[in-house]
């Protein structure tokens, strides 16, 4: 029979070590519940960094799945397909938006969003060419294609890939004096994680994505928020800005779009922004292709009842409540979060994020660390109230002994 340790020794000899992953080795899952090889049952309180906020093979998406496996799975974009016009025109309302420009990973979505804002900066708001900036902010993760890590402020995602693209400025996240002093008449757009996710769940303070909105309005400046993490319900709304009231230019979609079964992304926009491309210019082979389209069109149809939204922010409440009362343990020094999406910081004394986890997977449940002392909790969306007490139990034995 082959184990755990034999499938784990056999990827590290066959697989380029960038990641270093928890020694569990998933055979099967369903819902908010992970099976390994050896039988063994793991409560997920990660959701694949959102990607499954409707659990595992959620039924609904996966016989939307097989229906379309059944039909046609891939055309390319040199032909129409028949479930092409439904996705972009649904998700262009879902969005509040014109236009969907379809992808496959989220870091291709972030490049073609910086595409799509250099093309308008050129075409529209007359930015001399080659001169288009882009203003970010530190501690983002938008992604690690060459240009997204140019931006980056994290040395890990950076060292030893230059030489790196320019024509970005970073600024401090949460600091409106620092963006309004960035803003020059070459700037084109603001892109912004509204939470930040990888840097362990970062809330901006109250009023600085209004402010960043306000700013970018007054000076021509396209707003591009990356909802890739935070978007499709994971914090209560179907986009962590509408926590705000903010609607910005552009919205880059990703991870949870794809329902958990494939890769699906997008920019969502105007028809005066995307309307920029011309055929030819950019372009995915498999970007909208007819079985992404076909599992993205029920995530949006799940999406439109307004049940996940609601859900996620009444066991939301739960779970921060709970999050809350760790800190008195002394194992936690910090919570932060929003929905059902937390970074939790580990007191030293209690250990790292990465000991925290491994302590949680023996006892069957899966998070994951980030920067060192903090941990990640996003449960999906369809979670049960006692399986979601019972995990955050656990953590309790864990941090709080």
């Amino acid at each position: 029979m082959t184990t755990a340790d034999d499938l784990i020794a056999a990827a590290a000899a066959h697989c380029a070590p960038t990641y270093d992953p928890l020694p569990l080795v998933v055979a099967t899952a369903e819902g908010a519940w992970l099976t390994d090889v050896a039988g063994r049952r793991y409560l997920d309180l990660l959701a694949g960094y959102s990607a499954l906020n409707f659990g595992h093979r959620n039924r609904r998406l996966v016989e939307a799945a097989r229906a379309q496996l059944e039909r046609v799975t891939l055309t390319s974009r040199a032909v129409h397909h028949d479930r092409f016009a439904a996705f972009c025109a649904r998700l262009a309302e879902l969005c509040g938006m014109e236009m969907v420009l379809p992808a496959n990973s989220g870091a291709e979505a972030v490049e073609s969003a910086v595409k799509t804002a250099r093309k308008w900066g050129y075409r529209v708001k007359g930015v001399p060419a080659e001169m288009a900036k882009i203003v970010v902010a530190g501690g983002n993760f938008h992604g690690r294609t060459t240009t997204v890590i140019s931006f980056s402020t994290d040395p890990e995602a950076r060292a030893d890939f230059g030489p790196y693209t320019p024509g970005f400025q970073i600024v401090p996240y949460g600091d409106l004096t620092a963006m309004r002093q960035a803003l020059t008449e070459n700037t084109v757009a603001v892109l912004l994680e509204p939470i930040q996710g990888e840097s362990g769940v970062i809330v901006p303070p109250a009023g600085y994505l209004a402010g960043v909105r306000e700013l970018t309005r007054e000076r021509n400046v396209l707003f591009v928020a990356d909802e890739i993490q935070s978007g499709l319900g994971r914090t209560g709304r179907t986009f962590a800005c509408e926590h705000e009231g903010v609607v910005p230019d552009v919205y880059v979609l990703g991870k949870a779009l794809g329902g958990g079964i494939l890769p699906v992304s997008a920019v969502v926009s105007s028809a005066e922004v995307l309307g920029v491309f011309r055929p030819g210019e950019h372009g995915s082979t498999f970007g909208g292709n007819p079985l992404a389209c076909a599992v993205a069109l029920e995530v949006i149809a799940m999406l439109r009842t307004g049940e996940f939204q609601e859900r996620a922010a009444r066991l939301g409440e739960r779970m921060h409540g709970a999050l809350a009362a760790l800190r008195a343990t002394g194992g936690v020094t910090a919570v932060r979060g929003r929905g059902l999406w937390a970074g939790v910081d580990i007191a030293p004394g209690t250990g790292t994020g990465r000991d925290v986890s491994r302590r949680l997977l023996d006892r069957g449940v899966l998070v994951k660390d980030t920067h060192g002392h903090t941990v990640r909790l996003a449960p999906p969306l369809v979670i049960g109230e006692e399986d979601l007490d019972w995990g955050l139990e656990r953590l309790r034995e864990v941090v709080g002994g």
